[in-house]
């Protein structure tokens, strides 16, 4: 089970970082969403999350010059989902890498039923064993890597799992398809 668990987290991590390839810094960190969703901000925000799920939650922090920390005066919330002019894209990429290789460390020296807290979720969070935090840190990494794809599809049409797979159906004429589905949502208008 921890194989499969860690099969998956790495596959949407892997799918993460493939997103940032090729890209110039302003695509890399521009707003794409009115949110204000953005690739480099989904990696480091992904960072914080395998860093702080599976270690600092079975007492194993993890510490990095750009890991942003929510006990510091000036943090906002949104700190860790956006990438400063000052912060270089290999330290962001750097602190994924490391994160990363920390929340697996944990994952191998732990058996599925050892029991974290994470005091964010108040009272719910007090006794989580480490199989529900895997989970629930490959469904976040998943999702944020499922919004990567899009943004990097509409950056520069890239998409799919990884480089040379788009999973998407072969043959078909994307722009003709892209014309029938506008013309279907418009006509149901």
């Amino acid at each position: 089970m921890k194989a499969d668990l860690q099969h998956y987290l790495d596959q949407a991590r892997d799918a993460l970082l493939w997103k940032l390839e090729g890209l110039r810094e302003y695509d890399l960190r521009r707003p794409l969403t009115p949110t204000g969703t953005n690739l480099l901000g989904l990696v480091k925000h992904c960072a914080m999350v395998d860093s702080g799920y599976l270690g600092g939650c079975f007492g194993m922090p993890f510490t990095h010059p750009h890991l942003p920390d929510p006990e510091a005066p000036d943090y906002a919330p949104d700190d860790d989902l956006w990438v400063r002019a000052d912060e270089p894209t290999a330290a962001i990429v750097d602190l994924f890498t490391r994160s990363r290789a920390h929340a697996t460390a944990t994952l191998a020296a732990l058996p599925l039923t050892a029991t974290g807290s994470v005091p964010w979720w108040g009272e719910r969070g007090r006794s989580v064993t480490l199989h529900r935090l895997a989970i629930h840190t490959f469904y976040d990494l998943d999702r944020h890597a499922g919004q990567a794809d899009i943004l990097r599809e509409a950056i520069d049409g890239a998409a799919g799992l990884q480089a040379g797979n788009s999973n998407l159906p072969d043959g078909v004429d994307r722009t003709a398809h892209r014309a029938k589905v506008e013309a279907a949502a418009r006509a149901a208008e």
